[in-house]
């Protein structure tokens, strides 16, 4: 399951635009979306595989939130991709932060042995993050130099298509213990609700 995947889908055709024309006209709709504010839910302290899964997906439901609200990619001149570009990997590199710290404190779960998932997801997204922050720094350094920052663009790119393959449950789904205690915790609920 890759939540929100719409999202980054229409973000990378976004700088997609961005990359073939630069100069035309700027995109006139934004991506992000209302996603309100977290519904803080308990779950019983006599089932702490439910718990544990619970926190897993509120630390992940991080970086689905910060994606579902990205800034909008402005190609009407190279410079405005740029920023935009910049401003919209600053976002994700803030979101993968705050579930990296999630999933840390998170620890391993309640599963004997069942903890291969989680470390995954956390290597994955720290791959992701600093591969992000790379290309925006980049695009910082290379504005006004067009053909530079079309690579440097390219790059952004790169990194939401990789944040788009991503199966941000993993870590649950390939433990039965962990996929069942999914079905009872409600952040994970909240994970698999449809785009507002």
């Amino acid at each position: 399951m890759r939540p929100r995947s719409t999202v980054l889908a229409a973000l990378t055709t976004t700088i997609t635009i961005g990359l073939a024309g630069c100069g035309q006209q700027a995109a006139t709709q934004s991506p992000a979306r209302d996603q309100g504010l977290p519904v803080t839910t308990v779950v019983p302290q006599a089932d702490p595989a439910a718990r544990w899964a619970d926190g897993y997906c509120g630390a992940v439901g991080d970086l689905v939130h910060a994606l579902a609200s990205l800034p909008a990619v402005d190609p009407s001149t190279p410079q405005q991709a740029s920023r935009t570009t910049g401003d919209l990997l600053a976002s994700v590199v803030s979101g993968l932060d705050r579930s990296l710290a999630g999933l840390n404190a998170l620890g391993a779960p309640p599963v004997p042995a069942a903890d291969a998932g989680r470390a995954d997801v956390i290597g994955q997204f720290t791959e992701i993050r600093t591969q992000a922050e790379n290309a925006r720094r980049r695009i910082a350094a290379v504005q006004g130099d067009a053909q530079a920052s079309k690579a440097a663009l390219g790059e952004a790119r790169a990194t939401l298509d990789r944040l788009d393959a991503l199966d941000y449950l993993r870590g649950l789904e390939n433990v039965p213990a962990l996929e069942a205690a999914r079905q009872r915790a409600p952040s994970c609920g909240q994970l698999d609700e449809p785009p507002r």
